[in-house]
């Protein structure tokens, strides 16, 4: 539903999206081998506020991870709002800037502000917390004037608005077709307490609910819209937060997707302990679900009680891998060093895990202590959150720094040299790709389909099989699954190792953080494009015409 209030000004809303940092997890490196993704995912949160801006307003989005607002965007705006994450705090910044030099007011909203409004002294209106009253009561001091406040004020929301009377995202404003994967919400809030996580103080532990109508209606968006991503992600901060809800929903995606002959992959996140749901696991496999990002953290089963994650030893880590494994979901991993709990031993415990367990992704970054968490609650009763930029985290670690950061460092080399992660791939073509349904191929031979496919397939011959000095490892993964007839495998793997090779090469020349929030700038695309050819170049000319 849009806004329902009355109002008596046209305005016009500029709503900008600001880039991320590259990271392991946005995939950065492999854009170049899509042909025309620039961006990761759509956002969901100022997608949601643009649809529901009133009937008489105009607006315009603009996501700067795809192309940067022009000035002349600036200035047809009344109003501009911004939304974002920590990680991208000094992009939220320079947005806010933007819009003052062409004197306008700058609105803030979103999980960052919501969990550190302190960090935003420069914008005119912060909008804490999700949309609701806090939303209306913007829209009508929006609609009385917009111009600048002689001092910011800060509006959060105490009714939040149902998720069952949430809009439907604004997908017709952004170009799908321009992301890696698409992005669908079911629902909102976790119950879980993990000690380093803002999740539940933003948006509760009772998690809120989507209707499985709204669900499809929105994928009929998506899929209506020309050169759609193949894949979308449930970004639920707990896909069975609410299991008897989870269970319920499932049935219905199974049945559009059989409808629409499965024109979809989908991936989510949830806790391991969804292992022990045999009935969701089997109706999330007959759903096309792929791939479940799983924050594990550590494979010390101790560890876990210290930051509060017991729930995932609910079943052997081991075991419960092996169990989403047998359902085809190739499970992701999150990973966190520099607990309190680590040990000299804990390096060579999570090399372990990583060869064991065959997950082909893990994200290990450095314990990050975020604003609104049980964590920084107590490191800053303890006196052990740092403010240094020097450093790569904000937390004062029991061991030395530069020896948590070092462990870093060798844990990401030996996760992504590349004999390693293709033998995780072939272990995945053994044990997790079988198992996954055979979907018809009419809901997937279109000629956007087979234009990307060809794009794909000519990029990773050429870059990865031909030019990367990772080939070897590339083609005797490749060859392994293409005796199973697991074409689309030998894609999948091609560009997510290409990615995660050439990040971790970067991040060991100090190219990038040890911590997703407090990240490096990277070099710019057309510079990794004059590398690529350089390199290739060099491989193809003999070195006595070269020198």
């Amino acid at each position: 539903m849009k806004c329902t209030l009355t109002v008596s000004s046209k305005r016009r809303i500029l709503c900008v999206f600001p880039a991320y940092t590259p990271s392991f997890g946005t995939f950065s490196h492999a854009y170049p081998l899509m042909g025309g993704v620039k961006a990761f995912m759509p956002p969901q949160g100022l997608l949601v506020i643009s649809a529901y801006m009133p009937e008489a307003w105009e607006y315009r989005f603009i996501d700067e991870n795809i192309r940067a607002a022009t000035p002349e965007e600036f200035g047809w705006a009344d109003a501009v709002f911004v939304s974002g994450m920590h990680i991208q705090e000094g992009q939220i910044h320079d947005i806010c800037r933007r819009a003052h030099a062409a004197g306008k007011v700058a609105v803030l909203g979103g999980p960052s502000v919501s969990g550190a409004p302190e960090k935003y002294p420069d914008f005119d209106y912060l909008h804490c917390g999700e949309i609701g009253d806090a939303t209306d009561r913007l829209i009508e001091i929006l609609d009385e004037s917009c111009a600048r406040p002689t001092a910011q004020v800060v509006l959060e929301t105490k009714d939040r608005l149902g998720l069952s009377d949430f809009p439907a995202p604004a997908y017709d404003a952004v170009p799908l077709k321009r992301y890696l994967i698409g992005s669908l919400q079911f629902s909102s809030g976790c119950p879980y307490r993990c000690e380093f996580c803002d999740i539940p103080q933003l948006y509760g532990r009772q998690p809120r609910l989507k209707t499985p109508e709204q669900l499809c209606a929105e994928l009929d968006a998506i899929v209506a819209q020309p050169g759609h991503p193949a894949v979308v992600y449930f970004v639920d901060d707990n896909f069975i937060g609410n299991r008897k809800a989870t269970r319920d929903m499932l049935p219905v995606l199974v049945e559009w997707q059989k409808k629409n002959n499965y024109p979809l992959q989908f991936a989510c996140e949830a806790t391991l302990n969804m292992a022990k749901q045999p009935e969701i696991l089997e109706l999330m496999r007959q759903a096309n679900f792929m791939t479940v990002f799983v924050g594990i953290e550590t494979p010390e089963a101790e560890a876990l009680k210290g930051i509060d994650k017991t729930h995932n030893a609910a079943v052997p880590m081991y075991e419960a891998i092996e169990t989403l494994n047998s359902y085809g979901l190739e499970v992701t991993s999150g990973i966190i060093l520099g607990l309190d709990s680590d040990t000299d031993k804990s390096e060579q415990n999570l090399i372990d895990f990583i060869d064991r367990s065959a997950i082909p992704v893990l994200t290990i970054n450095l314990l990050q202590a975020l604003p609104k968490t049980p964590l920084w609650d107590r490191l800053e009763r303890e006196g052990r959150l740092v403010h240094d930029a020097s450093l790569e985290s904000n937390v004062l670690f029991k061991r030395p720094h530069d020896t948590v950061v070092a462990s870093w460092r060798r844990a990401i080399a030996h996760a992504y040299e590349p004999d390693k992660i293709f033998e995780r791939f072939k272990h995945q073509c053994e044990t997790t790709y079988p198992h996954r349904i055979k979907t018809p191929a009419a809901g997937k031979v279109t000629f956007t389909n087979l234009r990307r496919g060809l794009i794909l397939g000519f990029n990773i011959i050429t870059r990865v099989g031909l030019f990367s000095d990772y080939r070897k490892p590339f083609w005797n993964a490749a060859g392994y699954a293409l005796k199973r007839g697991q074409i689309e495998a030998v894609f999948n793997m091609g560009f997510v190792a290409h990615h995660l090779i050439r990040f971790t090469r970067e991040a060991l020349r100090g190219e990038h953080n040890a911590s997703f929030y407090a990240a490096k700038a990277a070099e710019t695309e057309a510079a990794r494009e004059r590398g690529f050819w350089a390199n290739a170049r060099r491989r193809f000319v003999p070195e006595r015409e070269a020198a």
